[in-house]
């Protein structure tokens, strides 16, 4: 980096500068903020989440105040809208921030609530990644064929049929935990590992899921199966 303009030093290499604090464009700039921004979530009473440190809640009166941030995006919601209203004019005395009203995207994900529940898509996203070629038939870029090329047709005509589909989080007064998990056996070629996938519902609504290839061999579809429910659990 250069020197403030006005400031003038010898030419010696022992001199150096020192950063009182981070600078915009530094590695350690987004962790400054990041930190500073905990310590004002903290001194307003709210505990940061052990499996998500970048999700903050507080418990008062019996409601849930919840706040996740990325970068220097958040989502704040709750059933306390006394609270949240606080939480707002605290922020805004501590941060430069725009209050943008209901959510409607987020991280490419869009938002659309109806008196059923809340339904999230990809729509934007999948568009705009039917503009590029992804997934798996990267890896074969090297050396490309003519059924590599039938692959990439049949990802791009499948995300093109989807495009306006989405999870639906619906309404409901219970609160019910049902998973799934399967996984294939000796996939031909890819080293022969299996790929197994889970995804779990509560209350009826999709809440988690994931697929991942194997790092071991399966030596039959019943042992293929017995990690797929490991996995799970």
């Amino acid at each position: 980096m250069s020197l403030s303009p006005g400031y003038n030093v010898r030419n010696d290499a022992s001199v150096v500068c020192k950063l009182k604090k981070a600078l915009y464009g530094l590695k350690q700039s987004s962790r400054a903020w990041f930190g500073r921004f905990r310590r004002a979530m903290k001194k307003y009473g709210y505990e940061q989440s052990n499996a998500n440190h970048t999700l903050f809640l507080k418990r008062k009166n019996g409601k849930l105040t919840t706040l996740i941030i990325y970068v220097n995006d958040m989502i704040l919601t709750g059933d306390d809208l006394d609270e949240i209203g606080e939480l707002k004019g605290y922020l805004a005395s501590e941060f430069t921030m725009n209050d943008l009203g209901g959510l409607k995207y987020f991280l490419g994900i869009e938002v659309t609530r109806s008196e059923h529940g809340i339904f999230l898509s990809q729509r934007k996203y999948v568009l705009d990644l039917l503009k590029e070629i992804v997934s798996v038939v990267s890896r074969f870029m090297h050396n490309p064929s003519v059924r590599h090329m039938d692959a990439v047709v049949r990802i791009l005509r499948y995300l093109k049929s989807v495009r306006g589909k989405g999870l639906m989080f619906l309404r409901h007064g219970y609160v019910k935990v049902v998973g799934y998990t399967d996984s294939d056996w000796r996939r031909k070629g890819d080293k022969r590992r299996s790929t197994s996938g889970y995804f779990t519902f509560v209350g009826g609504n999709l809440v988690t899921w994931r697929s991942k290839k194997n790092k071991v061999v399966s030596l039959s579809s019943g042992e293929a199966e017995y990690r797929a429910g490991e996995r799970c659990l």
